[in-house]
């Protein structure tokens, strides 16, 4: 028997064995990610944009209840809201009138705060191009296996979004930033999400692939907010954030929904705007695409047939104690809303 022969049996039968133990459903098969990353922006600053502050951290907090660490969140807050002496709940920040819970909460870690929060320090962030001593918690630390979650909220207008409310990025700034994002292999896919007034105008411009956009308005439309709580005296959220966060309060981290059912959650009947979409530079069929490849976290994996041993850990002697074990409390996110205004989606 030839020594080739032999070589193509043992390629045949171990390409079997592969084939058969590592089977992939087929709605993950052509997600090639593997890490996931998300910037949050708020842009805003002074009190009566109360709401777009609650706006960024009620989706950080929801990115980071479905899995992805802080380690891999910038997030970024023009004013402190918590602390401002407007303030009648001092140190909160609440999204809902009936005040459920503290999104503020205890920790919360901001990366770049106040007027760290400029034009300059957010496309240097998205290309990478930050001075050698800025700290790693300031970096956006992605590679061409990440997937990242981009999601700005703010006052824009046709073609722009202000920034402190004395400058702004425009539409193909933005673009070309995201352009030298691809060019230097820095992620896989983006989503990326805006709620401002004519919001869709910044997407238009976008001419790199694998970016599924959103925004809550069209050029010429308003982006409007949904409530005001009247101990607080502000609005408090905006409507589109508000009925996205009522969907992402029904999504875990098995869950089975997708970017489809996620682009559809707020109707012009809800939002009072018309929510707007850009497919074209997205490969994958947003149906397809689970909601968790950018709202989860990916765990890295090593699959492996061979046998691995592992050693006991020698215990320790633990000293005596006089009282009663004490059961651990288990811990979990509370919902953001009260749950009898969350319609529970199929």
């Amino acid at each position: 028997m030839s020594l080739y022969y032999v070589y193509f049996i043992f390629t045949f039968l171990v390409t079997i064995k592969i084939s058969n133990a590592i089977e992939i459903p087929e709605k993950f098969q052509k997600s090639n990610h593997t890490n996931n990353w998300a910037v949050l922006v708020d842009t805003s600053r002074f009190w009566f944009n109360y709401r777009h502050v609650a706006n960024v951290l009620s989706i950080y907090r929801s990115v980071k209840r479905l899995g992805i660490p802080d380690s891999q969140i910038i997030l970024m807050i023009s004013d402190d809201m918590a602390c401002n002496p407007r303030n009648p709940r001092p140190a909160t920040i609440f999204n809902n009138a009936h005040e459920q819970i503290n999104v503020y909460g205890d920790d919360v870690e901001v990366d770049y705060r106040g007027y760290e929060v400029s034009v300059e320090n957010f496309v240097r962030l998205l290309t990478g191009r930050v001075p050698p001593d800025t700290p790693r918690s300031k970096r956006l630390l992605t590679d061409e296996g990440s997937n990242i979650l981009i999601y700005l909220t703010g006052h824009g207008g046709d073609g722009f979004l202000k920034f402190q409310d004395s400058e702004e990025i425009t539409s193909q700034e933005l673009a070309d930033a995201l352009e030298q994002m691809w060019q230097k292999r820095r992620y896989n896919e983006i989503f990326f999400i805006i709620d401002t007034c004519q919001a869709s105008s910044m997407y238009e411009k976008f001419y790199s692939p694998n970016i599924l956009a959103t925004a809550s308005s069209l050029v010429g439309e308003d982006s409007l907010s949904h409530h005001v709580d009247s101990a607080i005296g502000v609005y408090i959220i905006d409507r589109y954030t508000y009925y996205v966060l009522e969907f992402l309060e029904n999504v875990h981290p098995n869950s089975k929904k997708t970017m489809s059912e996620f682009l559809a959650v707020c109707p012009k009947s809800a939002c009072l705007s018309t929510v707007g979409v850009r497919r074209d530079l997205f490969k994958r069929d947003p149906s397809k695409v689970p909601i968790t490849d950018f709202f989860g976290s990916v765990r890295q994996i090593i699959i492996t047939t061979d046998p691995i041993d592992i050693q006991e850990i020698p215990k320790r002697k633990k000293p005596m104690s006089i009282n009663k074990t004490k059961v651990p409390e288990k811990r979990e996110y509370l919902p953001q809303f009260p749950m009898h205004l969350v319609k529970t989606t199929v």
